[in-house]
């Protein structure tokens, strides 16, 4: 009778598992926080020795350990150690937040960690990650694994040979050979922190990014790109090359949504193509518009076989002529014609080959050109120009690409060889970015200064100056025109002091030194003994020898100009 009592009350304790488990079974009584059979449609005990004991489930097993609930075809429990060992379509469903999969699974129900293998998959709702061998802490919430893996989310999949997933705060930590595939961005690098939810990814060591099919080509080791907005910021002077375009700073970021850029702290931006450079210490930028402003100190450089010109002032700015309002009535090129009837003099120079002020074509771009003959560049505030050929100041500064002009507005100044030009406008002329001509509007003088510091001078309503090889070789005043000229001998001694009037005064110029004045119509001067010049007087109207303002070189090009003698 006890016996058949004993195993009454056996049968009675196994019933509800043998039914399927309705009531809960503890495994690990030991423990305050333990693995419970829910469910199982066969269970019987392994006896393996005197101290080990195992439970065997098959069939739809269902087993929970707080909140954490795990399905599986069939499981080995050791309530002793508190190892759980399951097989076939392993699930764990962490709190309804994280699901994992997977074919194999070893759990240490104490420590609460899973091991899990074969064709192991882990979502968050937001992202999947799919690897071989994972392992899962169901505590903190902490999947890791070592063996190569990536994680897919939306249209983002990425890849690498380790990974470690926070559940609480859906970041994904991934390290050694780190790939992304996207499709606007390709990332290779050796360490990234994406988040599942922001879809943020977190650049942390050197990182490369292709986009827009290896257009855009980005290097940077600190920054984050907000894949959801479209959003980037780069630090540790990241390196972006567009095209012929490249661009760094200590701080980089873009949004793709508005097109803007900008680049902040000793800034670079240059365009191979057009041999253009811009420095300044906060650039911005609008991709869809076009434009680039550059403030705090800004530099262009406009790169030249032999002599770079430098443009600085407090602000630089650049965008597509044919974005501006009535383009064609502002931006006019010159047509070479014959200026007037005079033959061709001992200097070589034909007359033919001046333009004439009246002789000009509208210009007609197509707005989808990207060149840069459809750019302008303008200037404002304390502008300096230098090249080793020719210098300039001015308030304001307008340069566009479809006829290489530098046109300068209010108190102009220009230097080239020692010679000096003022005007109320100048415009400068380039040819394969090399100057080529000067054209002064209104009030024009030219002032050259002689080795013994007097001043050969022309003044007049206008006046164009030539260049070759960069260096000045012919100047002409023209309307109302007015010249001092300081006459030499053979033996280079002076011999008298010309001042004289006509329609039209031409300077040529020899080895970088006046040569010869040639007046033409109208003629009217004196020329008197040198001897007898108060050289002090020998001043035309509007004479101001702002030397001091010049800058003698690029490094002088942020040094404060004096604004007067």
């Amino acid at each position: 009778m006890r016996l058949v009592g004993f195993v009454l009350s056996w049968l009675l304790f196994l019933a509800p598992m043998l039914a399927g488990a309705q009531e809960p079974v503890p495994v690990a009584a030991d423990t305050m926080d333990i693995v419970l059979v829910r469910k199982t449609d066969r269970f019987r005990y392994l006896k393996k020795d005197s101290v080990t004991e195992l439970q065997m489930l098959a069939g739809n097993v269902f087993l929970e350990q707080g909140t954490t609930k795990f399905y599986c075809d069939s499981a080995v429990i050791n309530p002793a150690t508190g190892i759980v060992e399951a097989f076939g379509n392993v699930h764990i469903n962490d709190a309804d937040s994280i699901h994992t999969y997977a074919q194999y699974l070893i759990y240490y129900s104490n420590e609460k960690k899973a091991y899990l293998k074969k064709n192991v998959r882990l979502t968050d709702g937001k992202g999947v990650l799919t690897t071989n061998d994972l392992e899962y802490d169901t505590n903190l919430k902490i999947g890791t694994y070592t063996n190569g893996g990536k994680v897919v989310s939306e249209k983002t999949v990425l890849t690498s040979k380790e990974a470690t997933y926070y559940g609480d705060m859906k970041d994904v930590y991934f390290k050694k050979d780190v790939k992304m595939k996207d499709p606007e961005y390709d990332l290779e690098t050796d360490s990234l922190l994406f988040n599942t939810e922001s879809r943020i990814a977190t650049f942390i060591t050197k990182t490369r990014i292709l986009s827009d099919s290896g257009r855009r080509d980005i290097t940077t080791s600190e920054g984050y790109y907000d894949m959801k907005n479209k959003v980037a910021k780069f630090g540790r002077r990241p390196q972006i090359k567009d095209g012929t375009t490249f661009i760094t700073g200590d701080d980089v970021g873009f949004d793709d949504n508005t097109g803007d850029s900008y680049a902040r702290g000793n800034a670079v931006f240059r365009d191979t193509a057009q041999g253009i450079s811009i420095l300044a210490n906060d650039l911005k930028a609008n991709k869809k518009t076009n434009t680039l402003l550059a403030t705090q100190r800004p530099l262009m450089i406009i790169k030249q076989k032999e002599d770079s010109i430098f443009v600085t002032a407090d602000t630089l700015f650049s965008a597509r002529l044919t974005d501006k309002k009535d383009y064609q009535k502002t931006f006019i090129r010159p047509v070479q014609v014959v200026a007037d009837s005079l033959s061709t003099d001992s200097t070589g120079i034909a007359d033919s080959t001046v333009l004439s002020d009246s002789a000009w074509q509208l210009t007609v771009l197509d707005p989808a050109d990207t060149t840069n003959r459809n750019r302008y560049f303008q200037a404002w505030n304390r502008v300096r120009i230098f090249s080793d050929s020719l210098q300039a100041v001015c308030d304001s500064l307008f340069y566009s690409g479809v006829d290489s002009i530098f046109r300068m507005f209010r108190d102009p100044v220009a230097w080239a060889n020692g010679t000096q030009i003022t005007g109320d406008t100048i415009f400068m002329y380039t040819k394969n970015q090399a100057p080529e001509r000067l054209h002064v509007f209104d009030n024009g003088l030219v002032i050259n200064r002689t080795a013994d510091d007097f001043y050969n001078q022309i003044k007049g309503n206008t006046i164009n100056g030539y260049f070759i090889d960069g260096a000045i070789h012919y100047m002409r005043a023209k309307g109302s025109a007015e010249s001092i000229y300081y006459a030499q001998d053979q033996d280079s001694a002076y011999s008298g002091v010309n001042r004289s009037t006509a329609d039209i005064i031409d300077f040529y110029f020899a080895n970088k030194e006046l040569n010869r004045v040639v007046f033409r119509s109208s003629v009217e001067g004196t020329l008197y003994p040198f001897r007898q010049v108060n050289h002090g007087e020998m001043r035309l109207r509007g004479f101001k020898w702002l030397e001091k303002r010049r800058p003698k070189t690029k490094f002088e090009l942020f040094e404060d100009p004096v604004i007067t003698e």
